[in-house]
């Protein structure tokens, strides 16, 4: 077997960069054209990352041992965000521990207690929602999850807290837009101390101070009150690691920031991305506002899974960093190398999915998803523990508006623009509402 990476685009790392942050969706399909179902991209300070979008390929690395494959160590330009013992940093043994402690929160059941909070939410935000002029939806859709993620985590009634932490969280997350956020660095380092005091770094950390100290306080309030409940801070408060030891203050912070962050910006740039693409398929809007008219959400379950496919908000699925040598594809990776399986090269793969740039829901009214061709949430161990509620609250929302208004396109198709790791439309996605006849009639324009 070879041991050489697979051929990638010859330009400086910087360069290479660059271009996968101004036009990620249209640096891959270059990419791809040029050099296949697997290539390898370079990135300042960053180990080599090999893009895999072969079904067989990403379904070996799905199943690799953990200890040979690390998403954990992949995924470290995560750190200032989320913390060291974020789940999705853990590795091998330390993950499979910490993921039993978060799951039941996910449960099937819990997932039909939330059902009403979302919907709750979700009628009083669209009420809200101004009728008759191009706006983004994409702000509105990070305002409703945020709150839904907050109450769901917190059992948070609106009020001065839930507003603090909203607006600290929104703001840590507007680092995001910076370039700046995806350079790797030691946080203990001397650079990373230097860089701490200067601009946008600098007012990162003072918000994320302030976010702490409003989360060390809720988590010591309850862990003194000693009362219960059905949130997730109730339930983790409850949980005890292997030994019987209850998780530590640091430990639920971090668990805590990346159930708020995963729970509700992935969402809201999904569901963002859903309104873009329905906004310019009136047939299949049209058969969307009708099913749902009729009390059948088996198209509505279709349609989400399908703007899924063509927008997946995460285009590269936790990169795997290889800690010995891995066989795949006919070649030997040695460690340091990350592996990365890429959604979106999958799922606009013409041999996957025929005529892979229109929006068919049809796809799937019939046939699920495919566990290594649809991976939207990744796979294997490493699935996102919450796709269940974003896939809940994405049907509610789009439930509630559609039920309520009609969807026109407010401008042109909008371009992916990163958000750190993420992709959302670049205009926000401008759509217009109008309300609908109490007789449904008019459901598309």
């Amino acid at each position: 077997m070879r041991s050489s990476l697979p051929p990638g685009p010859p330009y400086p790392p910087p360069l290479q960069a660059v271009g996968m942050w101004k036009r990620p969706l249209a640096s891959l399909e270059r990419y791809r054209a040029r050099y296949g179902r697997r290539f390898t991209l370079r990135f300042p300070g960053s180990p080599p990352f090999v893009l895999l979008s072969d079904p067989d390929e990403i379904k070996q690395v799905f199943l690799a041992p953990p200890e040979v494959l690390h998403p954990g160590e992949g995924a470290r330009v995560l750190e200032p965000l989320v913390g060291r013992n974020s789940l999705i940093l853990l590795d091998e043994e330390a993950h499979m521990e910490q993921r039993k402690l978060l799951l039941p929160a996910f449960h099937g059941e819990r997932m039909e207690l939330l059902s009403d909070l979302m919907s709750e939410v979700a009628e009083r935000e669209v009420a809200g929602w101004r009728r008759g002029v191009p706006m983004p939806v994409q702000p509105r859709t990070q305002r409703l999850t945020l709150e839904v993620i907050l109450r769901a985590v917190f059992g948070l009634e609106p009020g001065s807290r839930l507003d603090a932490l909203r607006g600290r969280l929104a703001e840590m997350l507007a680092f995001g837009d910076r370039p700046i956020s995806l350079i790797p660095f030691d946080p203990d380092g001397r650079a990373a101390r230097f860089l701490e005091r200067l601009g946008p770094i600098a007012r990162f950390r003072r918000v994320q101070a302030e976010t702490d100290a409003i989360l060390f306080e809720l988590i010591d309030e309850r862990r003194a009150a000693a009362a219960g409940g059905d949130d997730v801070l109730a339930m983790l408060l409850a949980a005890r690691h292997e030994d019987g030891s209850p998780m530590s203050a640091q430990e639920l912070r971090d668990e805590l920031m990346t159930l708020l962050v995963a729970g509700h910006e992935t969402t809201a740039s999904a569901l963002a991305w859903a309104f873009e693409r329905l906004a310019r398929a009136p047939r299949v809007l049209g058969r969307l506002t009708e099913a749902l008219d009729a009390g059948d959400d088996s198209y509505l379950l279709a349609t989400i899974q399908e703007a899924l496919r063509r927008r997946p908000v995460l285009i590269n699925v936790e990169p795997r960093l290889v800690k010995e040598p891995f066989a795949l594809g006919g070649r030997t990776y040695s460690p340091g190398v990350c592996l990365v399986p890429n959604a979106y090269l999958v799922h606009h793969d013409p041999d996957v999915y025929p005529a892979p740039y229109e929006f068919r829901p049809e796809r799937f009214v019939d046939r699920p998803p495919g566990t290594y061709t649809w991976i939207p949430f990744g796979g294997g161990r490493r699935r996102c523990i919450g796709a269940s509620f974003a896939l809940l609250e994405m049907q509610i929302v789009l439930r509630t508006v559609l039920r309520a208004c009609r969807l026109i396109p407010g401008g042109d198709p909008e371009v992916a623009r990163r958000r750190n790791i993420a992709i959302r439309p670049g205009a926000g996605a401008r759509v217009t509402l109008r309300d609908r006849s109490r007789s449904g009639a008019g459901a598309v324009s």
